[in-house]
């Protein structure tokens, strides 16, 4: 049957392949990352032509996209099952459009806040589709490589948005306003840069509290203002989106998807698109693919009481969220969100915090490189146990750059010297050269290629779903934790995690790289089965 099959269209190579699909990936970066450049101008008044953002509605600016991208990985997953992968990569490209125009142009926060959930839920989606896409159709000889790119897209994505913000910001000569009256007497009228108001705060060694600081800006008369620079950066990530749709339009489905819907002609077809010389022989593959569908054509499709119900599934599952938690509990976006605002509480000015940020964006694609390499070089669990003991050791470095030489100058009113921001900068750097060339290759590699292929779509959308909680409430509580523990506790409390995360997966974490994905499915049921375990009967 595979010799008399013809290939469905033309062939693609899984280079090119990965290529269109990770311009999801790309989108996702661009508008997780752009939000960081974006604050300081929604932070101006909105005479200015900002959205006079709190803390609160700053947590809810980065929490309600998070939220949506909870939601979208976990009925993601579900849908990419159901309809296809290549499919809903396809809706999520449009998704990501409507989400990306209705955040650029929304007139007040309260507008803003659906679009955000729209957008976050196109993020969601695309970071539980995309990987498995990738997974199933990459040969097992690259496959790690090549959903190591997925990462790496992901913080190409996020370095356009930092090198966007920098360059918008340079173009509009930093957040300004122009101030007609000053009842408190403490700015002359005309332009004043946004770092002048914002200074006044007593977390940056100005003399008013947050609360007399509020006040104080709600009581200036201010003229206008280049606030709206925002809109401008995130207007941006519509390009890409466009060019998604038009890529996977012609792209295939994953020839394992169709296997598992028993599809057989289409599976050999798919498959023959996108295998040459150098993957070995078809035949072999398809066979691998049918035998393991023949062990499981008596069941049903895959469920998520199946996989509550199957002891060693559950266990797997359990597995997997802990390493999606984990990619969170690093605090890398903490870095990727918040690294002006952290730059700012450590002594550098707005526009030099935002232009700053390009340098974090730049370790990140180095890192993401590096970590093509080092997933083909070592064992996964070996790479991510080392990184997130480094993550633990990074975080305390920067604790203690804040604890001894930032904080007690705030605490006295005065600026920290230009050294310090830059030590805490290169601490920063370190740490995403780290995160990105490890943490994110390897568990986005995993989620893609270890659950069972009949649940795949559903638990990796669950796991990943559960990264996105995780990350939203971390989003959320960030703000006022810098606030109110400053950042020499806050990175304490976040080396203190990582060094509890490196522990549980030395503990737990199964070894998935060499094996094919039929392959690595008997491994691991071998691996978490007990005695004892019951099988659940198929009704």
């Amino acid at each position: 049957m595979a010799d008399r099959t013809p290939a469905s269209g033309k062939h693609r190579s899984i280079v090119a392949i990965a290529g269109v699909a990770t311009l999801g990936s790309l989108l996702f970066g661009y508008d997780t990352g752009v939000i960081s450049g974006a604050l300081p101008y929604m932070y101006m008044p909105a005479a200015a032509h900002g959205l006079h953002l709190g803390a609160l509605e700053e947590g809810l600016i980065g929490g309600t996209l998070l939220i949506g991208a909870a939601v979208g990985a976990l009925l993601g997953g579900r849908l990419s099952d159901r309809y296809g992968r290549r499919h809903n990569i396809l809706m999520l490209a449009l998704v990501f459009l409507v989400g990306a125009l209705g955040t650029a142009f929304a007139p007040t926060l309260w507008v803003m806040y659906p679009f955000r959930f729209i957008l976050g839920f196109a993020v969601g989606g695309a970071s539980a589709t995309v990987p498995v896409y990738l997974s199933e159709t990459a040969p097992k000889r690259i496959r790690g490589t090549i959903v190591a790119i997925d990462q790496l897209m992901i913080v190409t994505g996020q370095l356009l948005a930092f090198a966007f913000n920098a360059v918008i910001n340079q173009a509009y000569g930093g957040p300004s306003l122009t101030i007609t009256a000053d009842p408190g007497g403490l700015l002359q009228p005309g332009t004043q840069s946004w770092d002048n108001v914002a200074g006044l705060q007593s977390a940056l060694g100005g003399p008013l509290d947050p609360s007399t600081w509020a006040s104080y800006v709600n009581h200036l008369t201010i003229a206008g203002g280049n606030g709206s620079a925002w809109r401008l950066m995130l207007v941006l990530c519509s390009i890409p989106a466009i060019a998604l749709w038009f890529g996977m339009r012609v792209m295939p489905e994953s020839s394992r998807w169709y296997m598992v819907q028993r599809r057989y002609y289409e599976a050999i077809g798919s498959l023959k698109r996108v295998r040459d010389q150098r993957d070995g022989d078809i035949v072999d593959e398809l066979d691998e693919m049918v035998e393991k569908e023949r062990r499981e054509a008596a069941l049903p499709k895959g469920t998520f009481r199946d996989i509550v119900n199957t002891p060693w599934m559950r266990r797997l599952f359990l597995v997997g969220i802990l390493l999606a938690v984990c990619n969170q509990t690093t605090g890398v976006n903490t870095v990727m969100y918040y690294a002006p605002k952290v730059l700012e509480y450590a002594g550098l000015g707005t526009s030099a915090a935002i232009t700053a940020q390009v340098a974090n964006g730049v370790m990140s694609v180095l890192g993401s490189a590096l970590g093509l390499w080092l997933v083909f070089r070592f064992r996964r669990r070996q790479i991510l146990i080392t990184c997130i003991i480094l993550v633990a050791v990074s975080m305390f470095a920067i604790a203690g750059l804040f604890t001894g030489l930032i904080q007690p100058y705030m605490a006295a009113g005065t600026k920290p010297p230009l050294f310090a921001p830059m030590l805490v900068l290169a601490a920063m750097g370190f740490f995403m050269l780290v995160v990105q060339s490890a943490n994110g290759p390897v568990v986005w590699t995993m989620l893609g290629e270890m659950f069972p292929a009949r649940v795949r779509g559903i638990a990796n959308g669950a796991a990943v779903f559960c990264m996105w909680v995780v990350n939203a409430i971390i989003t959320f509580t960030f703000p006022a934790m810098m606030s109110n523990l400053g950042g020499g506790l806050t990175y304490t409390l976040y080396g203190v995690v990582n060094v509890i995360v490196a522990i549980a997966l030395w503990r737990v974490m199964p070894e998935t790289s060499g094996r094919s994905l039929e392959e690595l499915e008997e491994h691991l049921e071998e691996v978490y089965t007990r005695p004892g375990d019951t099988v659940p009967v198929q009704v």
